[in-house]
């Protein structure tokens, strides 16, 4: 039984690719994915990874100290086993930035995204305020703030896709919500947190799933044999990242440490984690190149 509970939202700020580990029909490395919607998303044992990673970095820890062993667990091979006391679920979208004819970009959801969030904060016990409007949008509609940005003429236009203009009281309410308790609350986001509510834009469920599909970034690689400055052979692939700007989240939840030796609660765990709040982590691959860091915000701490 989980006795202390977050939820973590991630902003994503450069290109993030945690890798599906096979080849698509399009793209040689695509990005993980919810085997149902095909949402991206980061699976819990890469994001629990990179929460050790980072844990074991703020504390200035080896990997197989007592205190990490005691949050996160001892492998199994030796004879004292126990199960770590931290506990990470998939990282999910809940607003994907889509290039919009007016106002640049929006950021786009769906109601069904929309209620798996509030799904994942009933799960840690967070009631969330906001109410969803009634309905749901018909295909080729977006429903959108009363004062847009994307919005122009009547119709807000994502990519080659028009879709018709419905202003929303409740989208600004779900936006302005979010800008407070989803994104980060430094200096630095200011723009975006004031901003949020004149882009955001609620989809139909297929329209939100096509962009999260096909709306990504595909980076091509090459690597360059030294001698000849030339490619190397076989040595040209693509590969497939969630775009800057994305917002995730993922729940973080806690018991009591089980190693028989600690007596540290499940508050006390969560507390050690307090350091992500208004911070960075990197996850996926291609690190030395930049890619993966997202901002963390915390939020029922």
């Amino acid at each position: 039984m989980f006795k202390a509970r977050r939820l973590l939202f991630f902003y994503v700020e450069t290109p993030l690719h945690v890798g599906a580990g096979r080849a698509s029909a399009n793209v040689d490395l695509p990005i993980q994915r919810e085997r149902v919607t095909q949402y991206p998303m980061v699976q819990a044992s890469s994001l629990k990874g990179a929460l050790r990673a980072e844990y074991r970095q703020f504390y200035g820890l080896e990997d197989d100290s007592s205190q990490v062993e005691a949050v996160f667990g001892k492998a199994s091979g030796t004879e004292d086993t126990w199960a770590g006391a931290i506990s990470a679920g998939d990282a999910r979208i809940l607003l994907f930035p889509v290039r919009s004819l007016a106002g640049v970009f929006a950021w786009v959801t769906s109601l069904h995204a929309l209620e798996s969030f509030r799904r994942a904060a009933d799960l840690v016990g967070r009631s969330i305020p906001w109410a969803l409007p009634q309905g749901e949008p018909a295909s080729d509609a977006a429903w959108v703030g009363t004062n847009s940005l994307v919005a122009a003429q009547g119709k807000v236009v994502l990519e080659e896709f028009s879709f018709n203009a419905q202003p929303k009281a409740e989208v600004n309410d779900i936006a302005q919500w979010l800008a407070v308790n989803a994104l980060p609350q430094d200096e630095a986001f200011a723009y975006w947190r004031k901003t949020l509510p004149a882009r955001l834009c609620i989809l139909h469920d297929d329209a939100f799933r096509d962009f999260c599909l096909y709306g990504t970034e595909i980076q091509t690689h090459i690597r360059i044999d030294p001698g000849k400055k030339t490619v190397a052979e076989g040595a040209l692939w693509t590969a497939e990242s969630l775009p800057v700007d994305s917002l995730l989240y993922a729940p973080l939840m806690a018991t009591d440490v089980r190693n028989g030796k600690d007596s540290k609660s499940a508050d006390e765990v969560l507390k050690e984690f307090d350091f992500l709040q208004g911070g960075h982590i990197q996850l996926g691959g291609d690190e030395t190149t930049g890619q993966g860091w997202v901002a963390v915000k915390v939020y029922g701490g």
